[in-house]
């Protein structure tokens, strides 16, 4: 064991490094100090999650005391970001701890044909990325930035409306396809369907009544989608209600512009714009619109976008800005869409391409327009 290290002085004050591996079952814990070689891999597998936070807590003490780390030394504890979402985060922030989540794909990893990966590979890996980020060494991995919990619950309305909405045509489709079957090709969409098919009205190709085994399934798929339909409208009616003040303001504020609707507002207000930016390179790369090039040597390459951060976000803004060509003529974005995309021989290809780079200057302006009160470029209010 080393008692020094080369970019550590002895006056420094200790830092412990934790990092969490989490798993179903159980959690690998790798503690380092940076005084030695190797950090310490714990297993925690405790059956309730809870119970396993306390474990870890329990575990960093009496490696304080092993290591003879003074009471109040500096602990920093990361672990990836996850189907545990942010809940281990909040939990170590209420007991006075340090703690980041990491992205995944971050993290740099061996780029053999075959390499090792164990749940004990990765606590160390994490854990000695997370010492050189503390050092300064920001490349190592990236910490991905925390929504407040009313940021992250008021996502809940907007996530549920739209699988609300695809579980209605999901319904719907199901039925359709089971007529088509028989050769009936009514319509669905239609409120009186229930009512004609309780009543027997609807037919076989040769005018013979439906089967009794599938007008039951039928009448349990529209009892579904009733169902389904009541929470979509409830969920409708107690939306803005159920949004924060300073949300509310954000939606009202996007609405009012032409081209954004109340639903593309309120997806975009809670999924984005909850967060502070820095500048427009931020506001890119966290939507995944940023191109990424490949130049090394002779070869250079355009990769196209990164396709990082929120896909929901993402796919919204592309529907948004072919919303914007159509509603905001005479703005700058969409002056500068059809400059790229006139009197190009592949003018489909380049409308495609071309849409993305909108997408992005969109996000980036709607930004300016939250923050400073900068109206985009050319761009017109709905009338009052």
């Amino acid at each position: 064991m080393r008692t020094d290290q080369a970019n550590m002085t002895h006056s420094e004050a200790p830092v412990l490094a934790v990092s969490l591996e989490l798993a179903a079952a159980k959690w690998k814990v790798a503690l380092h100090d940076g005084r030695r070689d190797s950090p310490a891999v714990h297993t925690v597998a405790e059956p309730q999650a809870v119970s396993r936070l306390q474990a870890v807590l329990t575990l960093i003490g009496q490696q304080k005391e092993k290591w003879a780390l003074p009471a109040d030394a500096r602990v920093v504890v990361s672990y990836e970001a996850g189907q545990d979402a942010f809940w281990i985060f909040r939990a170590l922030q209420a007991c006075g701890i340090e703690c980041h989540v990491v992205d995944p794909a971050s993290i740099p990893v061996e780029r053999h044909k075959r390499r090792a990966k164990t749940d004990r590979l990765d606590a160390i890996k994490l854990v000695i990325s997370l010492r050189a980020w503390l050092r300064g060494e920001r490349d190592r991995l990236r910490v991905i930035r925390v929504p407040s919990t009313q940021d992250e619950a008021s996502r809940h309305l907007m996530r549920d409306r739209g699988q609300l909405q695809k579980e209605v045509l999901q319904h719907r489709d199901r039925m359709r396809k089971l007529l088509v079957t028989l050769g009936c090709w009514d319509e669905v969409d239609s409120r009186k369907f229930a009512g004609r098919l309780a009543r027997g009205e609807l037919r076989c190709h040769d005018g013979a009544p439906l089967p009794a085994e599938l007008h039951e399934r039928l009448v349990r798929a529209c009892a579904r989608l009733t169902l389904v339909e009541q929470q979509l409208a409830t969920l409708e009616k107690t939306r803005e209600t159920s949004l924060p003040e300073p949300a509310r303001e954000r939606i009202d504020r996007l609405t009012r512009l032409n081209g954004i609707g109340p639903v593309g507002g309120s997806r975009l207000a809670l999924e984005l714009f909850w967060r502070q930016f820095s500048n427009r390179r931020q506001v890119g790369a966290c939507v995944g619109l940023a191109p990424q090039p490949f130049d090394s040597g002779e070869s250079r390459v355009d990769q196209g976008i990164s396709k990082q951060g929120n896909r929901r976000v993402r796919a919204l803004l592309i529907e948004m800005a072919w919303s914007w060509l159509r509603y905001q003529p005479g703005s700058a974005l969409t002056l500068w869409f059809h400059r790229r995309t006139q009197g190009t021989p592949s003018s489909r290809r380049i409308r495609r391409v071309a849409i993305v780079a909108v997408a992005r200057r969109l996000a980036i302006a709607l930004w300016r327009y939250l923050q400073d009160g900068v109206l985009p470029e050319g761009a017109q209010l709905k009338s009052a």
